[in-house]
């Protein structure tokens, strides 16, 4: 009996916020290898914001749709190779997507070193979540001790290390999350210096009294109303960071809403800086080399949320895409 895939693929296209139904859980044979390929079964499956451009046809990775097998970042061990520079027991890093198995040229896989302690940091923290964070905030926006940043999701996967960095750096951090589960995590865990819970404030005066000088780096993650808040109170010579689309995701429209007026980065002299975080992949190894000391110490952590299993990976993603989640979201395939 031919060894089977368990996978999940895209049952209809989303309008507004997907619903775990409009996913389905399917089983397909495995095609035998060809020459350069590897079999490898998924262990760990990353579950991101930015899934949700791919099922709109608006990502530039590439679109998902109505048939298509959910793609993703996967940890995996090599089943079978045809490939030389892989063998079966192999832990790597690819894109497996949101199945079992997948069978990938042996050019897309990467193999995880031996002192990664616990490889699912090559998810989060080590992985696309961290570089992004790291990318943004240390090589574009360069801060300096005692600037103000504003990090929103302060507790996501990007925000809780965008916290944990800033403070390395010697800044002053204010956190934006939703709920005071989140906000104590954010204060009490990842060392931001305030955080603003959108939940039962009012974002716009927050700043104002916990940023009396003006945001000297705001790293967005978000767009929407939160973008416009802190757009109005940037300091001078202010870096912002334009990375997420979460208040965008699940629009209708086929044009996005109109952003911040220009006014705010000219009075402020402020530099504006889109990040893509696949433009740092190869500066990847140097990333992971200046911050995993800290991650294997502990001195730089993440919560992770585990979904436990293929079949839960849908509705796991919805409740990320509405702020359900706490942490970095993962699943574990059995």
């Amino acid at each position: 009996m031919a060894l089977q895939n368990t996978k999940v693929i895209l049952k209809e296209t989303p309008t507004g916020m997907p619903v775990a139904d409009q996913f389905k859980v399917t089983q397909a044979d495995i095609p035998a290898l060809k020459n350069g390929e590897v079999l490898v079964k998924n262990q760990w499956l990353s579950l991101d914001p930015y899934m949700r451009s791919q099922i709109s046809a608006r990502h530039l990775s590439g679109a998902v749709l109505p048939g298509d097998t959910m793609k993703g970042e996967t940890i995996a061990e090599v089943v079978e190779s045809a490939s030389e520079d892989f063998k079966p027991g192999d832990t790597v890093r690819c894109f497996g997507g949101w199945q079992s198995h997948a069978v990938l040229p042996a050019n897309a896989l990467t193999q995880v070193a031996n002192n990664i302690e616990h490889t699912p940091h090559l998810l989060s923290i080590l992985g696309m979540p961290g570089l992004t964070a790291y990318a943004g905030l240390i090589w574009q926006a360069k801060p300096q001790p005692g600037e103000t940043v504003v990090v929103a999701a302060a507790t996501g996967a990007v925000g809780s290390m965008i916290v944990q960095l800033a403070k390395q750096q010697g800044c002053r951090v204010v956190g934006i999350a939703g709920g005071k589960h989140k906000c104590d995590f954010a204060l009490n865990e990842l060392g931001a210096d305030i955080c603003i819970d959108r939940h039962t404030e009012d974002l716009g005066p927050a700043l104002d009294k916990h940023c009396p000088n003006g945001i000297n780096i705001y790293f967005d993650l978000i767009g929407g109303d939160i973008l416009e808040q802190c757009s109005q109170r940037l300091a001078v010579n202010a870096r912002i960071i334009l990375c997420g689309l979460a208040a965008d995701y699940n629009r209708t429209s086929s044009s996005p809403p109109p952003g911040p007026s220009p006014v705010y980065f000219i009075k402020s002299r402020a530099t504006v800086f889109g990040l893509v975080v696949y433009d740092f992949e190869a500066r990847r190894q140097e990333f992971i080399q200046a911050c995993l000391p800290s991650v294997n110490s502990g001195a730089i952590k993440i919560k992770e949320q585990v979904v436990d299993g293929l079949a839960r990976a849908p509705q796991g993603f919805v409740d990320l895409l509405s702020g359900d989640n706490f942490g970095k979201v993962l699943v574990k395939i059995n």
